[in-house]
C-alpha cells in the first residue's frame, strides 16, 4: 500500500495532479480543495490511498490531510460507494462537515452530493457512524456569505471564462447536469466576480463549498 508521496508538483490538472517521486511522474486523482494547494514546481507531501482495479489501471489518490484519507477510505467500505462517489463527498464537504452531518444524522448534507440519493445516505450516516469516531465539539464551518441566497437583482454573471468553462466541465464530471453546473458557475461568479481572475482549482472549489452549503 502506497500510504503517501512527497515530491515535486509537475501539473496540476481539474482532477488529478502529477508529482514527480524518484524520477517517476505520478497521475494523483484529488479533491477540489487539495489540488487547490498545490502549485507547479513546489514540493509537497501528499497522504494517499492506492485502489487496485480488477479491468483497468490502478489509481492513487491523494489528500491533503490523514482525516480526509480515512473518511475516503472509511467510504470505500460501504455498499455501492466507490472512489468516484468517496471523492465527490470530500469535493462538496469538508472532513469535519462529515462528520457533523454524521453526528447530526443529517441525511440532507448527503444528498447534496451528486449520485447520492435518501437511501443511499441513510446507509451512508449508518455505517459510517460505527466506523468513525465522532467529535462532538467539532468546530462549526460557515458556508460562504449569500451561498444559500439568490442571486442579487440585476446583477450579471461576468463573462465566462476559460477557467468557467472547465469548472462547468469538472462539475459535469462529478454528476451535476450541464445547465446546474453553468446556472452554479455563474451564480458563483455573481456573488464573487474577483473569481474571475482565479485559477481553475480556486474557482471550482470556491463553487463546491457554496453547492454544498445551505440553500442547494
Amino acid at each position: 500500500m502506497i500510504s503517501s508521496i512527497r515530491g515535486e508538483v509537475l501539473h496540476v490538472g481539474l482532477d488529478h495532479a502529477v508529482v514527480e517521486v524518484s524520477g517517476f511522474g505520478l497521475h494523483v486523482t484529488a479533491t477540489a480543495q487539495t489540488l487547490a494547494e498545490l502549485r507547479p514546481g513546489e514540493q509537497v507531501r501528499l497522504q494517499t490511498s492506492y485502489v487496485p482495479r480488477q479491468d483497468d489501471a490502478p489509481l492513487l489518490f491523494g489528500f491533503a490531510s490523514s482525516e480526509e484519507r480515512e473518511i475516503f477510505i472509511t467510504m470505500l467500505s460501504i455498499s455501492g460507494v466507490g472512489p468516484r462517489l468517496a471523492l465527490a463527498v470530500l469535493s462538496v464537504h469538508t472532513p469535519s462537515e462529515v462528520r457533523r452531518a454524521i453526528a447530526e444524522s443529517d441525511t440532507a448534507a448527503f444528498t447534496k452530493v451528486p449520485g447520492i440519493g435518501k437511501k443511499t445516505a441513510q446507509r451512508i450516516l449508518l455505517e459510517l457512524a460505527g466506523k468513525l469516531v465522532i467529535e462532538p465539539a467539532a468546530e462549526q464551518t460557515e458556508a460562504p456569505d449569500g451561498a444559500g441566497g439568490p442571486a442579487g437583482a440585476g446583477q450579471e454573471a461576468p463573462a465566462a471564462s476559460g477557467a468557467a468553462a472547465q469548472v462547468e466541465q469538472a462539475l459535469t464530471s462529478l454528476g451535476w447536469t450541464e445547465k446546474d453546473a453553468r446556472s452554479a458557475v455563474e451564480r458563483q461568479l455573481r456573488e464573487a466576480p474577483e473569481l474571475a481572475e482565479a485559477e481553475v482549482a480556486v474557482l471550482l472549489r470556491s463553487t463546491l463549498r457554496m453547492l454544498g452549503g445551505p440553500g442547494r
